[in-house]
């Protein structure tokens, strides 16, 4: 409900009023009008449902913080029950959020808390019933070369094996970008690109969705693909028309979609069939929102493909975080919340050395294997 329904709100009879769907940001504006009208109507009898719980984080040493998870236990703590549902059951920062019981465990570190859900579907179960596809990851790899500046020599820092983290960083900013033939993430495109043709050999409307690390990046890589020949749908935020032609791409003739992070949480097009992931961020959250873009299944396909269904193809480079979250895609982890000391997220690889800050610049990338991965959840009789 946005401001402008509110008033119409008021002036309704809340009796004929079965329930109240809002948005997280309106509840947040008039989250005092809300909570009185809801405890006028509702009492002690309703249920409050928050769609996506994970946005409501609640940080007990921050009580002026997280303003959607404050206000979603304003308006419903008279509720006789809150319901959480999300596909995404952590956060990126650590922090708790509503609908959620937490049990205290004591690991190595000491004492930490758990999440736990009241129910848990994993996408593993979802791939064997059918209800979802399998995914099948190639990550590019290669070298990257750092030089210091005035200084002839030359390090070269394998992409995969990176294990120190400012250079693995360092290694990521440049192979997502597209330079001259020797570049890994021009790689990455075509071996996409290929991909989805022999894919619409029989999934004819099959799609391909670049996430790109900026407008720029974005515009370079649909330029790329125009000039192959291909149809393609930039969409960005700083597009008057986004919203729309994100719904239109569904029905559209475009085989490519490149966006900036505006394809990830809610976007829903069951034609997409190759990710390509050229950003740095690397955060799970961020990167499984992505790739599972690939994941849904249309009314007209689930007729026509066999159970399991057909996967769908994730091309990124070979990044040691993205390929850890590869790994663990379709697993739903424990959701363990260490409090403010722990910067880290379930998934992570630990670094045993950060490596030296050195002021070194990368200047060239040249691509290496392809590395394919099909993941430990696919079906034994797949394997």
């Amino acid at each position: 409900m946005d401001l402008e329904s509110y008033q119409a709100f008021q002036d309704l009879s809340l009796r004929h009023i079965d329930g109240l769907l809002l948005t997280y940001q309106g509840a947040s504006r008039k989250s005092e009008q809300f909570r009185d009208l809801l405890m006028s109507w509702a009492s002690d009898g309703a249920m409050g449902i928050a769609d996506e719980a994970h946005h409501l984080g609640v940080d007990p040493d921050e009580p002026e913080g997280q303003v959607w998870g404050r206000t979603f236990l304003e308006i419903t703590k008279r509720n006789k029950v809150r319901l959480g549902l999300t596909g995404t059951p952590f956060r990126a920062d650590n922090l708790a959020f509503c609908s959620a019981k937490k049990v205290v465990l004591q690991d190595k570190e000491g004492f930490v808390e758990q999440i736990c859900p009241d129910l848990c579907i994993e996408p593993r179960d979802l791939i064997s019933a059918g209800d979802v596809r399998p995914l099948e990851f190639h990550f590019q790899d290669g070298w990257v070369e750092h030089s210091r500046e005035g200084q002839p020599d030359r390090d070269v820092s394998p992409l995969s094996a990176e294990n120190r983290e400012s250079w693995r960083a360092r290694n990521l900013r440049r192979a997502v970008l597209l330079s001259d033939t020797s570049s890994i993430a021009l790689h990455v495109l075509i071996r996409a690109r290929q991909k989805l043709e022999k894919v619409r050999s029989d999934h004819r409307n099959a799609a391909g969705l670049v996430i790109a690390r900026d407008i720029q990046h974005a515009t370079q890589i649909s330029n790329f693909l125009q000039e192959n020949g291909e149809i393609v749908e930039l969409v960005h935020s700083q597009d008057r028309d986004s919203t729309g032609r994100l719904n239109a791409f569904q029905r559209s003739d475009a085989s490519w979609l490149v966006s900036v992070d505006m394809c990830s949480e809610g976007f829903d097009a069951p034609r997409l069939r190759v990710v390509v992931y050229l950003t740095t961020v690397v955060t799970k959250s961020r990167f499984l929102q992505g790739i599972t873009r690939a994941v849904r299944m249309s009314s007209s396909r689930e007729r026509k493909e066999p159970v399991p269904r057909n996967p769908s193809f994730v091309f990124a480079p070979a990044d040691p975080l993205l390929m850890q979250h590869a790994r663990s895609w379709s697993i739903a982890e424990p959701y363990l919340i260490r409090g403010n000391t722990s910067d880290s997220s379930i998934g992570l690889i630990p670094y045993p050395s950060r490596g030296p800050i050195l002021p070194m610049e990368a200047v060239g990338d040249g691509a290496g294997e392809m590395i394919k991965m099909r993941t430990v959840e696919l079906p034994i009789f797949l394997k």
